[in-house]
């Protein structure tokens, strides 16, 4: 196939896909999900992608072997991944350990890395041919957890590792602690560093729940999707030391403490809503994914835990206010919803997600923000060392966008962001972001939009 932005001519060959079971008999038993975990939000398929070089040390070893046993070795410790969700009352779901297995795909493609243009660039504009949709595979209900499609060979030696997520089952932190696991197996340890652990009792509901925060997440708004499907964009953005630095010229004096996470997304925030061009009425909401892993005093998550163990905490402003005010603004409803995530707002979410029969969150107006710099994702080592790159492959169109640690052409680290809108709302959204990067004066009411200046990759 050919892409528009690259004259590289690839294929991939496929093997027909198979279920990889635990290695040795695995309980069969009933897990519930916790009320964090089995949230209409959560109730989808994530895609991730690791990128490896060759490594002279693995000559005449196949990845594709040593991966596919060392997953059936990891399955032995993370059995409910083998399993399948069933749904009971109150739509609660419940993995039942019934050892079937994950879906693996082996897979060969015709290019190297060091000729493959934009083909394993994000926001990877390839990602069906290292991860085919299987059919049948995709639901959420009684369908396999993980497909992990593909490990696929490169003719340079290197290989890509494409791997697809139920979310309701874990998240980032906990994906990259069972494919460390996997890394872990794959080099000859005989268990796990940090084993597993279940206990999805912790961020379940009190009985009887109650709410005792405001959660703005879970809004009585509709969650129909205000622009049509059919002309998204997916487009990446380069956040190096350099982007940062200008980024923080715009922090005012009393909020100079605030974290490279909390100024972008308060640019990103503000950019975003101009590009949608909203009535100024609309409430526009942050979605920010805090994790709760090492948060607090004692520890609310026990170690090992790989559930969805984050919480989102939520900043509203009308589309009028964002525009209108300083990026200082967005930055300071951000800081304090931040500070606002607390034990018991994590028990009173559990709690109003069952009061409300597991809603979705609103996406009119809505933006989410997942930062995966820090979890991992590179550093997962199958026996070829780190990845080149490491972590979700797509942003949700529309809802949310991801920040992935990334070292681009010029070997500058810093991270990408994720992005999928519609086409004419991302040209503006590229403008204004590459406004802000030139250094142009902070955004007023009365801004005019300028001529489109991309700044993907």
């Amino acid at each position: 196939m050919r892409s528009p932005a690259s004259s590289i001519v690839f294929k991939v060959s496929r093997r027909e896909p198979e279920l990889i079971a635990p290695a040795k008999p695995t309980p069969h038993e009933l897990k519930p999900l916790s009320d964090i975990d089995d949230q209409e939000g959560f109730r989808a398929h994530l895609p991730v992608i690791q990128i490896y070089r060759h490594h002279s040390a693995m000559q005449g070893k196949d990845p594709v072997k040593v991966i596919r046993e060392a997953i059936g070795k990891a399955l032995v410790f993370y059995y409910p991944f083998a399993g399948r969700l069933r749904e009971g009352p109150n739509r609660k779901l419940t993995v039942e350990c019934t050892g079937e297995g994950v879906l693996f795909i082996e897979a060969d493609a015709d290019f190297e890395l060091e000729h493959s243009g934009n083909v394993l660039q994000p926001p990877f504009h390839f990602l069906d041919e290292f991860l085919f949709d299987v059919p049948g595979s995709s639901g959420i209900i009684n369908c396999p957890l993980l497909l992990i499609q593909q490990v696929t060979r490169l003719k340079c030696g290197g290989f890509v590792f494409a791997l697809r997520f139920n979310h309701t089952m874990t998240d980032g932190s906990g994906l990259v602690q069972f494919m460390t696991s996997i890394g872990e197996l794959a080099r000859g340890e005989l268990s796990p560093r940090i084993l597993p652990v279940w206990e999805r009792q912790v961020l379940s509901a009190r009985n009887p729940p109650r709410t005792t925060c405001i959660h703005r997440e879970y809004d009585d708004f509709t969650t129909a999707i205000p622009f049509p499907l059919d002309d998204l964009v997916d487009q990446a953005f380069f956040f190096g030391p350099n982007e940062i630095a200008i980024l923080r010229s715009y922090v005012p004096p009393h909020l100079r403490h605030c974290t490279t996470m909390e100024i972008v997304t308060a640019c990103l925030w503000k950019c975003r809503t101009i590009a949608l061009q909203s009535k100024p009425m609309l409430e526009m909401r942050i979605l920010i994914a805090n994790n709760t892993r090492k948060k607090f005093s004692p520890d609310l998550i026990p170690k090992g835990y790989y559930g969805n163990g984050f919480m989102i905490s939520t900043a509203v402003a009308t589309a009028g206010e964002l525009v209108k005010n300083s990026i200082g603004y967005a930055l300071e409803l951000i800081r304090k919803t931040k500070a606002e995530m607390t034990r018991e707002y994590v028990q009173s979410a559990a709690d109003t997600l069952v009061i409300k029969g597991r809603p979705c969150f609103p996406v009119e107006g809505s933006y989410g923000i997942s930062d995966l710099r820090n979890l991992g994702f590179r550093e997962v080592d199958f026996g070829w060392g780190k990845a080149i790159y490491g972590g979700v492959a797509k942003a949700i169109p529309i809802l949310v966008s991801y920040y992935v640690a990334y070292e681009n052409e010029k070997g500058e680290n810093g991270f990408v962001l994720l992005a999928c809108l519609p086409a004419q709302v991302m040209e503006r959204f590229a403008e204004e972001l590459q406004n802000l990067l030139q250094g142009a004066k902070p955004f007023s009411d009365g801004d005019r939009l300028s001529p489109i200046v991309k700044s993907a990759l």
